[in-house]
């Protein structure tokens, strides 16, 4: 028997595509709905699940920006075989996504033990949540939102793709809400920091997912529960880029923050008293 149900499967399926790509953390919502419909989290199929669903997502955020990813590509293997090419903003972006993504790679080989051990524990979630909250505000608040997408740099590309370690060692942090964060502090506009959250976010999410991938089909969470969460998790994570890309457009990260701190508040409510486990 399956450990994840239908209803279930498309429950989790809909929270991992809401907030794997809002500033919000999906491991901490996911955890804590799993505790709430007295799923195991931590059974080795359900972990599995988790890992599954989210190539949903990630192939959302392809199909959502192929146009670009296509073009930027494009650009790369144009500037491989023709040096004036190597001029063109896409084809240094290119090398800046693949540079950027170096650090959180080395640093997820070198930290697996900690990061599956003690930093994975659902404390250091909870703490993470407020704190990268309070980070949040700080630079949206001092961040003077003057620089597009066109003026980013190495050096910017570096920094943000870089703060992805934070949310790989402290769960809870969440990728969205640390690169966000950094590229608001390099004074990126809020809509440019997002894009730049995405892009910057492509390679490690998709190498991740199938590094989990090979791993967690044969941990008995069963092929419907699995196809179905995923379907779902695409679907949702799809609509919610969209919907954040013109958030952005318009408004603060403030209701990210106070959303944040509310749901760490939550999560330390929870296993203060015994409902979930850390």
């Amino acid at each position: 028997m399956s450990a994840i149900s239908i209803g279930q499967a498309v429950v989790l399926g809909a929270v991992e595509g809401v907030t794997e790509f809002l500033p919000v953390s999906s491991t901490g919502h996911l955890k804590i709905v799993e505790g709430l419909m007295g799923i195991p989290v931590d059974d080795d199929a359900v972990i599995g699940f988790s890992a599954v669903i989210q190539v949903g997502a990630i192939a959302a955020v392809l199909v959502y920006f192929s146009k670009d990813i296509a073009r930027i590509l494009s650009a790369w293997g144009r500037g491989l075989r023709d040096r004036e090419e190597r001029y063109h903003h896409d084809y240094k972006f290119a090398w800046w996504v693949i540079f950027a993504t170096i650090p959180i790679v080395l640093v997820g080989l070198a930290a697996k033990p900690l990061i599956k051990g003690p930093l994975a524990s659902l404390w250091v979630v909870a703490g993470s949540l407020i704190v990268g909250s309070g980070v949040m505000w700080w630079a949206d608040r001092t961040g003077r939102h003057k620089r597009g997408e066109d003026d980013t740099s190495f050096k910017d590309a570096m920094l943000v793709g870089g703060s992805q370690i934070l949310a790989l060692l402290f769960p809870g942090f969440s990728r969205s809400g640390a690169t966000m964060s950094t590229a608001l502090m390099l004074d990126l506009d809020r809509v440019a920091a997002t894009r730049l959250s995405f892009f910057l976010g492509i390679p490690a999410l998709t190498g991740a997912g199938l590094y989990e991938l090979k791993d967690a089909l044969g941990t008995g969470a069963g092929a419907a529960p699995l196809a179905v969460g995923t379907l779902v998790s695409f679907v949702v994570a799809y609509a919610s880029i969209a919907w954040l890309l013109k958030f952005v457009a318009k408004h603060s990260f403030n209701a990210f923050v106070i959303y944040r701190i509310a749901v760490g508040v939550l999560l330390f409510g929870l296993l203060g008293t015994g409902v979930l486990h850390s």
